[in-house]
């Protein structure tokens, strides 16, 4: 297989803190730089951080295209076992798919105190079509931001292989929720050109949680992490880990 090296900015983060763990995700075609923002605020208030390179992001698509679901599901668990080791209590934070594979972690993990997906993606139909195509690659779906001085470093191009791989992956997700019950803090920016808005409804009312919100980013497109509405993320999500930490 051929080898790929990574890009500069994609590496994984990772930070030695307190007995709190915050794993945080990247989306699809996406990289850790997306995330960085997130991963440095929690990491100055103390926190021990981890947001792992998903396997064949942050590379090349042609990287990318062999890997499967369950590759990105075993980055964030290998990711959740280094913190485990560290830490008392884990919160899990992700953007899109990243928020996908967030949900997928709360349910699989009961010890994990809380989670907050950002556009995390369920049920995307416009994917479904596109996974239908004999075509390898399609346009990329990165920098889907209203703020003009930011840029997302992701894929130039989709491999169509991938999509088909996060259709069975959301899938799979969105048959989970009723089995989370712990805290949740969902974002959702009203305007999303690429997970409609409607998913984070869905999983607002799907998740078993007693506690359970929904914020609406009113100045933000998907990937709201760099965009406008990043201080509200980093500042409501602080709050949510202070207000969940070590309580049931």
């Amino acid at each position: 297989m051929a080898e790929y090296s990574i890009l500069d900015g994609a590496e994984e983060i990772k930070y030695e803190g307190n007995e709190v763990g915050i794993l945080v995700s990247h989306g699809f075609t996406g990289t850790t730089q997306s995330m960085r923002p997130l991963a440095e605020a929690y990491a100055r208030e103390g926190y021990t951080v981890y947001c792992p390179r998903l396997k064949g992001h942050g590379t090349a698509p042609e990287d990318m295209e062999a890997t499967s679901y369950k590759d990105w599901i075993e980055s964030v668990e290998s990711a959740y076992q280094w913190l485990n080791e560290r830490c008392s209590s884990i919160f899990v934070v992700g953007l899109s798919m990243g928020g996908t594979l967030a949900l997928y972690m709360a349910s699989e993990h009961k010890s994990v105190q809380g989670v907050i997906p950002i556009n995390a993606a369920i049920d995307i139909p416009v994917m479904e079509e596109s996974a239908a195509t004999e075509e390898r690659f399609l346009d990329a779906i990165g920098s889907d931001i209203k703020d003009p001085d930011q840029d997302e470093l992701a894929y130039d191009k989709t491999p169509v292989k991938s999509i088909t791989e996060i259709t069975v992956l959301m899938d799979h997700v969105k048959k989970r929720l009723d089995t989370i019950h712990c805290p949740i803090l969902i974002f959702v920016s009203d305007e999303d050109h690429v997970v409609p808005p409607n998913n984070s409804e869905v999983i607002f009312d799907s998740v078993f949680s007693e506690h359970k919100e929904l914020v609406h980013m009113e100045n933000s497109y998907h990937v709201a992490t760099l965009d406008h509405d990043q201080d509200l993320i980093v500042e409501r999500s602080l709050e949510f880990f202070q207000m969940y930490t070590n309580t049931k």
